[in-house]
């Protein structure tokens, strides 16, 4: 029998809309430590399992947790990440259960992010969830019931329904579209125009190709891992498209020969104010457009304040996210719609089987009871056995009782989900 547990179920964190990116970025766990986060939050006092998403919009904890407290948290993010709780709490949003769950699902389908309908969220949620498995802080075993496994498997269901059934995805544009974008803005024409990629994880492949679409001929990579850097420029190399590779070793020495550098490695600061100098010198005053996607930011902020350099970060692009939201407006409203169906319909599910395992439960104490009263009036009458139309007549007495001593409990635990005018009609 499955131990049931009670819980909460318990999210916390911050995104684009309530924290800057200087808080953002010092909040950001890379891919290479979320294995070893999240095996440190499930290890915190009454978490019972645990997944973190950190992207570079957001930083959130989800979590299955005895005696939630926001506390907790911020002792987690002080221990691991080393930050003081005042620097982060009036960032903090939270929800417990169904609002919880309906979070969940709106991440998850991409109607809380800032540019709605990217399709990078869905992966990242899977990601985070995959790792939360690998290290256990997802239950996995058949003695205690996991909440957050049919939750999370649930929410891509979800999320792979709003994209079927609704355009919310046909005119949006992910972070990297966005950049590129941005970039011909700037010049009214990528044609002779030379980009550095600084980077080669998918968001870089994500823009060169946006970038080559808005008219870019020129395409220089840069990563620690030039292996990675030879590949991306392999692949988008054509006959009417150049590319090539700068060696990370010689990055500063060489960017100079690029009009416009996005960045999206979120290991650190690679260009300060002082490099930056020096690459305008190099480049006779020309300007130069940096682009940083990353979080934490790559591009020191002050570079915006050299004449000759521009410095757009991932806050900087929501502005242009935002004049596209008016066409998936409408979409979005019934992606939203979706997102309430199924969250009333998970919810129901989740009460329902809650209820069959507490009628289980109230069943077999009910007659382990009842058990144990026949075995002590069985002893007191050993020197004067029942006869068996006796015993049978004691067993159906006693069997009636029971029954109607529990009937009150079972008629609400079964009654329970149908209580909601919330819950739709199953499965329509």
């Amino acid at each position: 029998m499955s131990e049931r547990i009670e819980s909460t179920l318990f999210l916390v964190g911050v995104n684009h809309t309530t924290a800057p990116i200087d808080v953002r970025e010092r909040l950001a766990i890379p891919v290479s430590r979320l294995a070893d986060a999240t095996r440190t939050l499930v290890h915190q006092p009454g978490v019972r399992e645990a997944m973190i998403l950190s992207t570079c919009n957001r930083v959130e904890l989800l979590t299955v947790y005895d005696g939630v407290d926001t506390p907790t948290f911020l002792r987690f993010l002080h221990d691991y990440l080393n930050l003081a709780p005042a620097a982060v709490e009036p960032h903090l949003y939270q929800f417990r259960e169904r609002e919880a769950v309906r979070h969940l699902f709106r991440v998850a389908s991409s109607l809380d992010s800032m540019v709605v309908g990217e399709p990078q969220i869905l992966g990242q949620v899977k990601e985070s969830y995959t790792i939360a498995r690998e290290v256990g802080a997802i239950s996995s075993t058949e003695s205690v019931r996991s909440v957050l496994d049919p939750l999370l498997q649930r929410a891509f269901s979800v999320a792979k329904k709003v994209r079927t059934e609704t355009q919310i995805g046909s005119s949006t544009v992910s972070i990297a579209s966005v950049a590129a974008e941005l970039a011909r803005k700037i010049f009214g024409s990528l044609s002779g125009k030379t980009i550095l990629l600084v980077g080669a994880g998918k968001m870089s492949d994500l823009a060169a190709r946006h970038l080559i679409q808005q008219g870019a001929t020129t395409l220089l990579v840069s990563n620690r891992t030039e292996a990675r850097a030879e590949k991306i420029a392999d692949s988008l190399r054509t006959p009417t498209i150049t590319t090539g590779v700068i060696p990370f070793a010689q990055l500063h020495e060489q960017s100079h020969r690029a009009d416009i550098v996005i960045t999206s490695t979120g290991s650190g600061q690679i260009f300060s104010a002082e490099q930056a100098r020096t690459l305008l010198q190099r480049r006779r005053n020309k300007p130069v457009f940096f682009i940083d996607i990353a979080v934490p930011r790559d591009v020191a902020p002050e570079i915006n304040k050299l004449e000759g350099c521009f410095v757009y970060d991932i806050d900087d692009l929501q502005q242009i996210a935002a004049q596209n939201q008016a066409s998936r407006s409408r979409e979005a409203e019934a992606a939203e719609t979706i997102i309430t169906e199924e969250v009333a319909r998970y919810n129901a599910r989740t009460t329902e089987a809650s209820n069959v395992d507490a009628i289980r439960q109230l069943h077999q104490s009910a007659e382990a009871l009842r058990q144990q009263e026949l075995a002590r009036t069985a002893s007191r009458l050993a020197s004067e056995p029942l006869s068996p139309a006796q015993q049978a007549a004691i067993e159906a007495l006693t069997k009636s009782l029971t029954a109607k001593l529990i009937h009150s409990q079972l008629s609400n635990l079964r009654e329970a989900p149908r209580s909601s005018d919330d819950i739709v009609k199953r499965d329509e």
